[in-house]
């Protein structure tokens, strides 16, 4: 395995110029303009303090050579240690004003990259690794938050290597030519790590991705590893990221802390240099001994920021791509296209299919050519086997996916022309696998109607066999569900989500029936309140149980991609077509008849007769049984 396996680039991902990134993080700094320039303000009187400081000894070193008066060293002394304490006060309210503007900042780029990924539709998230993202929303800003701290540190070294620079021209111009001449040494140098740089961090964070990933996923499934003992298969996958992700980040800690060495060794080269021209410049007397000590005294001043400058440009490059991960998913092109977002009335019901073509990939043709019309309040279950195509038609009038030719109209208006939210805010949906937030059974089925009284969740409650369901709970509507509702039952998660959509009266209602096995009770207080819902909207059902598919008002019969049989159970029944098939095959066994047969055949009236044998029906039997 490569040592770089795994660390690919999304396919979502793009590169921004330095330039385009600057541009881009202006736009959320300009809401903290104030605060800016007090912090540019500040940096300015730092600068300036420290640039101050060999000013202020060479001055007294002269004075004290031709004075041998006492005060002039009080005097130094005050003044180097005002010039301390002013940098300290400056520097404490500048990191003051930062840390608010930081924490803004990040805040803002956190919030954009949550409000993106949220955004998505769900082909992304069958396509990207929801670890991952989760990256780059926490980690990589983080990340962003130190490269401003970088910044205003460079701005800081920067006004102060400017105000050294005037010093040192001032004291020896010859000598300033000579230092200024090596600077674009330390440039190339300094440009050569960046590019470096900025490529180990990328490798870096998409390794931490990978971590995140690894972790996400192996918690979310922990239940099944447990079950299978797969606890040390699931570590031997986590070890193998967090390994990966030790490698690559120890080499780019290596590639950021050479950086600085390296600048620093050719700093010392250039102050060799300057220290044997200077000593032949002031032995030529065309610079005294004092303005040559003063000259190297504020060398060591200069040198400090300039390669500081040039290091932190390489360390800037940890933040810059940290921004880049973050702006690549804030950017990432939606696969839901939308023409227009007019807002919608109270929505009929009425969906019409008008030659529509869909495919999930190039490879995974679901539609070629699918029409369909579903009357307003009119109830439709699908059935068919599995790649039929039924979960699709229920994800595209929830606008989840994005259909590639033909037409999808609900009350005679392209889909794709609706305000997605509201259009979203009068679906009811129920998915197979009934998903439910850590927290109480009343905020669950509150969860897209938080206005709702506790009264009013109450009374729906209630209305599902006459609230019996809730004695049953050790706390009522206050019971706990556990993460992904892991205490209760799969009939009781379905209840949940059944009154979640209940309180939301939605004018088109997606089911998506759940294929475990529930006790007759339970089964019954899920019609009840499936009921409720399919009286007041048009109903797309995705049905797995006998009691679904006959409480429909129409029955689709699909098989790839295609409807080949409609009507209600009798009709499709007596056809004796695939209905007929998939009904002895599947639902046939959750009939009452059926159930009466097997009671009977198994129950010996008569015993059989010598060499004889017992009469079991024939699944192939009671085509109308039900």
């Amino acid at each position: 395995m490569s040592f770089f396996s795994g660390l690919d680039t999304e396919a979502y991902d793009r590169n921004y110029t330095d330039r385009d990134l600057a541009r881009r993080l202006w736009k959320y700094f300009e809401p903290h303009q104030r605060r800016l320039t007090w912090v540019i303000a500040f940096l300015l009187i730092i600068a300036a303090a420290s640039a101050a400081v060999p000013l202020l000894v060479s001055r007294g070193v002269d004075l004290l050579a031709d004075s041998s008066e006492s005060r002039w060293l009080s005097v130094l002394v005050a003044l180097v240690l005002l010039a301390g304490i002013f940098t300290w006060v400056a520097g404490w309210i500048r990191r003051r004003l930062l840390v608010r503007i930081v924490g803004d900042v990040i805040y803002t780029i956190q919030s954009d990259a949550f409000a993106a990924a949220a955004g998505h539709d769900l082909s992304f998230y069958d396509e990207f690794s929801s670890g991952k993202i989760v990256s780059r929303i926490t980690s990589d800003t983080r990340e962003f938050g130190q490269l401003v701290t970088l910044i205003t540190d460079l701005v800081s070294q920067f006004g102060q290597a400017i105000i050294l620079s005037g010093v040192l021209i001032s004291i020896s111009w010859r000598l300033s030519l000579y230092l200024f001449g090596f600077l674009p040494i330390l440039y190339l140098a300094s440009k050569g790590f960046r590019a470096l740089a900025r490529t180990v961090t990328r490798r870096g964070m998409r390794a931490m991705a990978n971590v995140n990933a690894a972790i996400k996923e192996t918690v979310s499934g922990i239940a099944v590893a447990k079950n299978y003992r797969q606890e040390s298969t699931i570590f031997a996958e986590f070890d193998e990221a967090n390994q990966t992700s030790f490698r690559v980040n120890v080499q780019r800690g290596f590639v950021l802390s050479l950086v600085f060495p390296s600048l620093n060794a050719l700093g010392g080269i250039a102050t060799a240099i300057l220290v044997y021209a200077g000593g032949v410049t002031a032995i030529q007397g065309a610079v005294t001994l004092g303005a040559w000590f003063l000259f190297l005294m504020s060398l060591d001043s200069f040198f400090f920021p300039v390669l500081n400058l040039s290091a932190f440009w390489a360390q800037v490059q940890s933040g810059l791509s940290a921004a880049e991960r973050a702006f690549a998913l804030i950017d990432a092109e939606s696969a839901i296209l939308q023409r227009a977002n007019d807002p919608l009335p109270r929505l009929k019901g009425d969906i019409r299919f008008e030659n529509v073509c869909f495919r999930y990939t190039e490879q995974e043709r679901i539609f070629d050519d699918f029409s369909l019309h579903i009357q307003p309040g009119e109830s439709v279950a699908l059935v068919g086997h599995t790649g039929a195509g039924k979960t699709s038609i229920a994800r595209l009038i929830a606008r989840f996916y994005e259909f590639q030719e033909g037409r999808i109209l609900v009350d005679g208006q392209d889909i794709r022309a609706f305000d997605l939210h509201q259009y979203r805010s009068q679906l009811g949906i129920v998915s197979q696998v009934p998903f439910l937030f850590s927290g109480s059974m009343a905020e669950n089925i509150c969860y897209a109607s938080a206005t709702t009284s506790m009264a009013e969740v109450e009374q729906v409650a209630r209305q599902i066999g006459d609230g019996d369901w809730l004695d049953t709970l050790p706390n009522g509507l206050d019971t706990q569900v556990g993460e992904r509702g892991g205490r209760l039952s799969m009939g009781q998660r379905q209840l949940v989500s059944l009154l979640r959509v209940l309180l939301r009266h939605p004018a088109i209602f997606i089911l998506d029936e759940a294929t475990a096995s529930i006790d007759p009770f339970t089964e019954w207080q899920i019609q009840q309140a499936l009921s409720l819902i399919l009286e007041k909207s048009t109903s797309i059902l995705i049905a797995h149980r006998l009691s679904t598919v006959k409480a429909a008002d129409r029955i689709l019969v699909l098989e790839d991609g295609r409807i080949i049989e409609e009507g209600n159970h009798n009709a499709l029944m007596e056809a004796r077509g695939h209905y007929a098939h998939l009904y002895n095959t599947y639902f046939r066994h959750q009939s009452l008849a059926y159930a009466e047969q097997s009671r009977h055949a198994f129950t010996p009236l008569d015993p059989p007769a010598a060499g004889g044998s017992s009469s079991l029906p024939d699944v192939g039997e009671g085509w109308g049984g039900v």
